[in-house]
């Protein structure tokens, strides 16, 4: 036990299985990280260029786009390190700070997205309030809050794992994740076990119970609404659904898959959730936003020509 406290490293064991396939995952990885700087990066310019665009809507958009970058640096990096290396190692200190990286991304998703369906819900249920509700201070208020609740548990969830005692040194994934290194303990995880749950279910499960709950009053507020009025509402809340329900599954999945000892065809099921979350909502989230709501189609010429070019191929 005295000796597993002082594990001043640890190794990645899937990348052994990929062979001279690893320069192709670079090369496919490149371009996917690169997709992802210049789709993120040109909605957060637009929001900040166009004035039109200073409205919490958008201005929540800009932190989706702000997340995924955040969150995408603590995976991309060391990812193409680890696929060129042929020493899958990494040291204690690099692993911790990936395990809060991914982890406060992860839980930010949420949250941001939690603030999001608030703001759609006051918009489309209390328009004649909307802009006395949502003022410039209480949309500081909402992201700096939706931003310091992922950053708060992810380090008290941290602090609790740095202090375990060590029995290995082998990570069957291809990143960093807090129950990879509980799993590694010498002694009893009870207390991890319970607060991890406490923070599933308070960062994850509480935040999707919001967000269904706005949209079922906003459907009741549609339904006795003109034709016209619900296909603006549609028109506004279709982004934010379809980023909620892929990003809710792939956490769901990843969440239960990595608490169990797979067989090796439900590995890379697992691996695949488990790099879904990361990689599939930062270049889906600008692209979804941007071709659907016309404000940010226009002013976007990154996404203007993408739209373009999706008509043409029709």
């Amino acid at each position: 036990m005295e000796n597993g406290s002082l594990q001043t490293h640890f190794y990645f064991t899937l990348y052994s299985y990929h062979g001279d396939l690893r320069y192709m995952f670079l090369v496919i990885m490149l371009i996917v990280y690169f997709c992802i700087l210049l789709l993120n990066i040109s909605i957060i310019l637009v929001v900040i260029k166009e004035k039109s665009l200073h409205e919490p809507m958008y201005i929540f958009i800009s932190c989706l786009s702000i997340n995924a970058l955040y969150g995408t640096t603590g995976l991309f990096p060391r990812l193409s390190i680890d696929l060129v290396s042929d020493a899958h190692i990494i040291s204690r200190p690099a692993c911790f700070t990936q395990i809060y990286v991914i982890y406060s991304y992860a839980i930010s998703e949420f949250t941001i997205l939690s603030v999001m369906a608030y703001d759609r819900y006051v918009a489309i249920c209390h328009p004649l309030h909307y802009h006395n509700i949502m003022t410039p201070t209480m949309t500081g208020l909402l992201i700096a809050g939706a931003f310091s609740w992922s950053f708060f548990w992810t380090a008290v969830c941290i602090n609790i794992t740095l202090n375990l005692p060590l029995c290995g040194r082998e990570i069957t994934r291809i990143y960093c994740s807090n129950w990879s290194v509980v799993r590694l303990s010498c002694v009893p995880t009870v207390s991890n076990n319970a607060l991890g749950m406490f923070v599933a279910a308070s960062s994850v499960f509480l935040p999707a119970g919001f967000i269904l709950y706005t949209y079922v009053r906003i459907l009741i507020v549609c339904r006795r609404s003109s034709s016209e009025f619900r296909g603006k509402a549609l028109q506004t809340c279709l982004p934010h659904i379809i980023t909620f329900v892929n990003y809710s599954l792939a956490s769901f999945c990843d969440i239960v898959l990595i608490r169990y000892e797979l067989k090796d065809v439900m590995k890379v099921v697992a691996l695949i959730f488990s790099l879904e979350f990361l990689v599939i909502p930062p270049i889906f989230n600008p692209l979804i936003y941007g071709l659907t709501l016309p404000e940010m189609r226009k002013r976007n010429p990154l996404i203007k020509h993408s739209g373009k070019i999706a008509v043409i191929s029709k």
